[in-house]
């Protein structure tokens, strides 16, 4: 996987600095969040032109330091083994 071009997001803004719009989520059966990785919106006791990125962990929501597409994706995913451990579903 090369480099992303630029041109292949969305503009670059104080708060999508990295120039791209995502959201990874994992629901439970019953439709529930349980993880998410997103910069869809601003959250709380962000300012103004802050960079939007973000995870939500059951019904927690702290700033997320993005810092490149490969790191987003191991983040999400040990996110998510964390979780699926914690509740019984993987060993």
């Amino acid at each position: 996987m090369g480099p992303l071009r630029r041109d292949a997001g969305v503009p670059v803004s104080p708060e999508k600095p990295h120039g791209l719009d995502y959201s990874l989520t994992l629901h439970g059966p019953d439709g529930e969040r349980l993880v998410g990785f997103d910069n869809a919106h601003p959250v709380a006791r962000q300012k103004r032109g802050d960079p939007q990125d973000h995870r939500h962990r059951l019904r927690g929501i702290r700033a997320y330091e993005y810092r490149d597409a490969a790191t987003l994706l191991a983040d999400f995913w040990a996110t998510v083994d964390t979780l699926l451990r914690e509740r019984g579903v993987i060993p």
